[in-house]
């Protein structure tokens, strides 16, 4: 099975939670076909806003919203 996996950011309304504030703005850095390459996207956008606690970098498992039925690896 594939896994893919998406990098994707942007400016937060509280650094603790994950509620982007302006969804259209939002920074789609790209799929990945593996967990290692997202890390490293996401390593590296995430290095470049670290001052700026409004601005957040996620990866998000879309595999697992595509085959939520398959055992995690």
């Amino acid at each position: 099975m594939q896994k893919l996996h998406l990098v994707m950011g942007g400016r937060v309304a509280d650094p603790q939670h994950l509620e982007f504030t302006n969804l259209e703005a939002l920074d789609l850095v790209g799929v990945y076909a593996n967990y290692a390459d997202a890390e490293e996207a996401w390593r590296g956008r995430a290095q470049r806003t670290v001052d700026d606690a409004e601005m957040k970098y996620v990866i998000v498992h879309l595999h697992r919203l595509l085959q939520p039925d398959l055992p995690v690896e």
